[in-house]
């Protein structure tokens, strides 16, 4: 679709630097309505400041949207993740993965409502967000136009930015301070939700060096954090959790909880370089307090309902699931495939997880449940009546016969 014959664009709209620019942009090279929505994943700031700035900026009250998601978010997106325990090589928690797919959605469903012709996002040229935003709206509606400014324009770096939003008075929030005290640009890019923040670029282009304590915004350092435990219980049906301490929480409200234990305790940092999507490697940090809570205790539960050889297949599936997710690829058959493995496997999931929460650690103290499949009669190391240690013998002499007969042909 031609440049003319794009009326009306719905925008993923934060407020921010990039994407305020971007709505300008739009306006002017494409003489497009354009359309904001600005979703509310629990980020952890006002999301009405935005639909402020886009009223400043010439938007129309209709074509403003901010709508609150936490709760589908979390519901339909986290949660299902976690019943994978899905982990991207070894340490991400997909944060902002996960959080795509559903913004995808949303502008899919508003672009249909009014009519527009394009949707339009704030990722770069470099970075997976591209993919993962394109690869959710061409997956919900392959004949919408994609509006991608950072693939199309000149203005490739902060300082070309803030030309821009000068020249055109954009009107820049400078919610960090300097080393001065003075309001200042964040030094990093940085993206949140319910489950996650993340810090990347510029101070942190160099994997070498440690990034400054005063970056972290949610977590206590482990030097600042209690001395005392904490003791929780969360409880879990069909691989869910729904209550902590007993008390039944909505999903938003239980990772919200979650997150709150989670950074008094300063549980949940990583500092990692991770293979990107489009090839190249780049160093990331995230805070990640109650999803690294979530996943201690669902694996814990499963470890007592879940049988061995169904445990340790959907292990092995993890890495495929997780690839899928950071890779954007949520809304395809073979994730969905996937999800119906997992789901299959997670009716038996239910119970107790008892857990230690001190200076940065998450240790399981208890877990049980009606569904358990530990029997404490076969594991004693005491004297029982259910097992016969003799047969041990035959079983280890059966696994062997390959190895023996391989002994053999050597000697």
């Amino acid at each position: 679709m031609t440049k003319q014959n794009i009326k009306k664009v719905v925008l993923a709209y934060s407020g921010g630097l990039d994407t305020s620019i971007i709505l300008k942009w739009l306006q002017d090279e494409y003489n497009a309505e354009v359309i904001t929505f600005t979703a509310d994943l629990g980020q952890g700031e006002e999301v009405e400041p935005a639909k402020i700035k886009a009223l400043e900026m010439g938007i129309r009250e209709e074509n403003i949207f901010v709508l609150d998601i936490k709760e589908e978010f979390v519901k339909d997106y986290v949660f299902p993740m976690f019943r994978a325990n899905a982990i991207y090589e070894g340490e991400y928690l997909l944060g902002t993965s996960i959080a795509r797919p559903l913004i995808s959605k949303k502008q899919i469903e508003i672009a249909k409502k009014m009519g527009a012709d394009a949707v339009s996002h704030g990722a770069t040229g470099k970075g997976n967000d591209q993919v993962r935003f394109e690869l959710g709206y061409l997956g919900l509606n392959p004949d919408i136009t994609i509006i991608a400014p950072w693939r199309q324009w000149d203005l490739n770096s902060r300082e070309k930015l803030l030309a821009y939003a000068s020249k055109h008075g954009i009107e820049i929030d400078k919610k960090h301070l300097d080393k001065d005290g003075n309001p200042a640009l964040s030094p990093y890019s940085m993206d949140a939700n319910l489950l996650h923040i993340s810090y990347e670029g510029l101070a942190l282009e160099n994997p070498a060096v440690e990034p400054d304590e005063s970056m972290w915004l949610w977590t206590n350092s482990l030097e600042n954090a209690p001395n005392t435990p904490t003791y929780i219980t969360i409880s879990y049906k069909n691989g869910d959790p729904y209550a902590i301490n007993d008390e039944k929480l909505s999903p938003a409200t239980l990772l919200k909880r979650l997150n709150d234990y989670g950074n008094t305790h300063g549980i949940g940092r990583i500092d990692i370089v991770e293979n990107r999507y489009v090839g190249m490697k780049a160093r990331g940090c995230y805070e990640t307090p109650g999803g690294t809570i979530m996943l201690k205790a669902h694996r814990a539960i499963e470890s007592i309902t879940l049988d061995r050889e169904e445990a340790h297949l959907k292990d092995e599936l993890m890495p495929k699931y997780a690839k899928l997710i950071y890779n954007g690829f949520w809304f395809s058959p073979e994730r969905e495939m996937l999800q119906a493995s997992i789901d299959a496997t997670q009716k038996n999931v239910e119970g107790k997880v008892r857990l230690k929460l001190y200076k940065g650690n998450v240790m399981v103290v208890g877990r049980e449940s009606s569904k358990s499949l530990f029997s404490e009669e076969h594991s004693t190391f005491e004297e029982d009546e259910v097992y016969n240690q003799k047969d041990a013998q035959g079983f280890i002499k059966l696994n062997a016969l390959r190895l023996i007969i391989k002994g053999q042909k050597q000697k």
